[in-house]
């Protein structure tokens, strides 16, 4: 099989993925939601388009290619973020194919190519599209039109790139997080060294616009810079990613023997105890789980000081989405994936009778006092004055109510083995869970507007006690929709257990 058949046969495989998936049925009307929100999101690019476009047409002073080069450090640096929650690396992609007669350089490749081909690579055509047929088309002429889409395509191409990179890294070590906060305290400098003042954004402007100087006089070393560049950062890609999935498959397990708390003062707990002992000892010994608590606290440290010492989050609206934010991190990180890590090792889970309830009611306990982490690091803005103390608490009590409520019901959904310690490959990679991004978003976005609107109607007293109110009264209940959650597992327990067994 040459490499253009293998390319063909391998983007076969990834459309037929999501069809293959363990939980398709569920997926498809989580799916559909998605595919609404998305749609809202173009409206959204092609308001912006339409904004910009009056913006730059109403002012002389700059070309419109220039503009829209001039804002790309913006739009990368977005695109980056936003694709952690889709885009794939090849090496989480690889291992369903490692045992076949196919080179593992030809495979990566493939893959490498499949991301630099994406149709996700458009998406800012929704915006880019719009504003260069008002602005750039009857201004500048369709030549440097297309010259500037096809630079911008191969500045999101590179990013996608720079974003595999990164992606790998921070999978194989969370100390590479430096190498993104480098590179972008580097893209950023201008406005670092003005200290965020106007003269900084307007230096900043002035030299990434410079960009789109170039493009629009045909120089050919814009287009020229940004092929390399692209050719560059495919390349490293593909060396990243073979060297680490190769060190990943050439690793010996090895056993060290060490000390073991053991945390004795649970055991007066009797045997809720003992599933408490495994939450703590899964995150303590395996090396995923304690990957995302040490991610999930650096994250609520690193937002509460920049809302501690800036003034940037003061407004209403942000206090309150951070808040939110802050308390749900641990929640969307690890309970999002409730039951996952536990298919390891369901068949022991399964044994008894309601020892997967109790499973449940420890997982519960542990992670509402583990929101006194984010309690405690928040408590110095109630301190400087910035929130109140009725604000933090009720806020904490809603997420252990309404939150977790919410959180728990993945338990019924959630049929994929994650793997507790391999960082780089699992069977099933990355699969787009679409109830896992739903539940996500409705924990984030449902209780903000329900905050927003109270407290515009009624006053921020008022919506905090009905948070309280509303958290208080399914934190009593727990126990009720607990044993819901359970019995609607167990109806379903052979399809959960093949789930589990084949995603291992």
């Amino acid at each position: 099989m040459n490499r253009l058949r293998l390319y063909i046969e391998l983007r076969h495989h990834r459309r037929l993925a999501e069809k293959r998936a363990l939980n398709f049925s569920e997926n498809q009307v989580a799916k559909w939601i998605v595919i609404i929100s998305s749609s809202i999101m173009v409206v959204y690019l092609m308001g912006f388009a339409l904004m910009f476009s009056l913006l730059v047409n109403s002012d002389r002073t700059i070309m419109p290619v220039e503009f829209m080069t001039a804002l790309a450090p913006y739009l990368l640096t977005i695109d980056f973020l936003i694709r952690f929650l889709a885009q794939q690396t090849p090496a989480q992609l690889m291992k369903p194919y490692l045992l076949l007669p196919i080179p593992r350089h030809a495979c990566i490749e493939s893959f490498v190519l499949s991301s630099m081909l994406s149709w996700g690579n458009l998406v800012w055509f929704w915006l880019l599209v719009p504003y260069t047929i008002m602005s750039v088309v009857f201004s500048e002429g369709i030549a440097v039109s297309l010259n500037f889409l096809l630079f911008y395509w191969l500045l999101i191409v590179a990013n996608s790139q720079w974003y595999a990179i990164v992606r790998t890294l921070i999978n194989k070590s969370m100390l590479y997080w430096a190498v993104p906060l480098l590179f972008y305290a580097l893209v950023f400098m201008p406005v670092i060294l003005q200290a965020g003042k106007a003269e900084g954004w307007e230096n900043m402007f002035e030299l990434y616009g410079l960009m789109g100087t170039a493009v629009n006089n045909a120089n050919p070393l814009a287009l020229l810079g940004a092929i390399v560049l692209v050719c560059l950062l495919a390349f490293v890609n593909r060396q990243v990613q073979y060297h680490h999935i190769f060190a990943e498959l050439s690793k010996s397990e090895t056993t060290t023997l060490h000390h073991v708390a053991q945390m004795n003062f649970l055991e007066r707990f009797g045997e809720m105890g003992t599933y408490l002992q495994i939450e703590v000892k899964s995150l303590l010994r395996n090396k995923n789980p304690r990957k995302s608590f040490i991610f999930a606290t650096s994250i609520i440290l690193l937002l509460t000081v920049l809302m501690l010492f800036t003034e940037v989050y003061d407004n209403p609206y942000m206090k309150s989405f951070w808040c939110i934010y802050n308390y749900l991190i641990y929640g969307s990180m690890m309970l999002l994936k409730v039951m996952s890590y536990e298919g390891n090792y369901i068949d022991q889970l399964m044994m008894h009778r309601e020892n997967i309830l109790r499973l449940l009611h420890a997982k519960y306990i542990f992670y509402s006092v583990l929101l006194v982490v984010p309690f405690l690091l928040m408590l110095p803005l109630v301190a400087n004055g910035k929130w109140s103390m009725l604000m933090l608490v009720s806020y904490g009590i809603f997420t252990a109510g309404f939150q977790y409520f919410v959180l728990f019901q993945m338990a019924v959904y959630n049929k994929t083995t994650l793997p507790l310690n391999a960082k780089l490959m699992s069977k099933n990679g990355l699969e787009n869970n679409y109830v896992q991004v739903i539940a996500q978003l409705g924990t984030l976005a449902v209780p903000l507007l329900f905050v927003n609107l109270i407290q515009h109607l009624c006053g921020e007293t008022v919506s905090y006690m009905l948070m309280l109110t509303i958290g208080g009264a399914l934190i009593a209940l727990h126990r009720l929709w607990l044993r819901n959650i359970y019995n609607r597992m167990m109806k379903k327990k052979y399809v959960l257990i093949e789930g589990w067994h084949t995603s291992r």
